[in-house]
Order: structure tokens, then C-alpha cells, then sequence
């Protein structure tokens, strides 16, 4: 039996979270939760199968993945951590559109 591992959420990505969370709720009232139940699934999904997504190559932190929510055009940004414990981290939520990748 496979494991899950927690998941783990940096201050900065909780801000960026939190901000994306805020835009959507006023301007896409026709689904105002969608981030909210976009991240439920993928931090379910990190949780089972930590190596999934690709490779993040916008980024300066070694070993960060990226995983795609095509509903909301957004991308969780993550990498496995080993020691005290191994958790899932999630180190930036950044907009698929927002050109440069995110400031990790």
C-alpha cells in the first residue's frame, strides 16, 4: 500500500493562493470557488503521486515540478522534501499567463 504524504504550503504560495482565490471570487461569479476546488484535487493528486507534473524549468529552486489546473489556467509549483519528514511542498500558485515563472 502506497503512502500519501502530507502537503505542506509556503507563506508566499499561501499568499499567492489567497490573492488568486480573492480575483476569482469577485470576477468569475459563475464558478467563484473553482480555485478552491482546483486545489482540493490537485493537493489530493500531490499527495498520491508526488512526482507527477513536469519538470519546472522557470525556476531557480532545484527539483520543483509544476502541475497545470487547465480550469483555472494555473499552476502549482512543488518539490518533495525528505527530511524532518517527507511532505509534498508547495512553493508557488502562478498564472499560466503571467509570462516569467514565479519568484522561487
Amino acid at each position: 500500500m502506497i503512502q500519501s504524504l502530507s502537503v505542506r504550503i509556503t507563506a508566499l504560495a499561501a499568499r499567492q493562493i489567497r490573492e488568486a482565490q480573492s480575483w476569482w471570487s469577485i470576477h468569475r461569479t459563475a464558478a467563484p470557488n473553482a480555485i478552491t476546488q482546483e486545489l482540493e484535487r490537485a493537493f489530493s493528486l500531490l499527495a498520491s503521486q508526488p512526482q507527477v507534473g513536469g519538470r519546472a524549468m522557470n525556476v531557480s529552486l532545484p527539483s520543483v515540478r509544476r502541475v497545470f489546473l487547465p480550469r483555472v489556467k494555473y499552476h502549482v509549483y512543488d518539490h518533495v522534501i525528505d527530511a524532518p519528514e517527507r511532505v509534498v511542498e508547495v512553493v508557488a500558485f502562478w498564472h499560466a499567463r503571467r509570462g516569467d515563472g514565479p519568484p522561487i
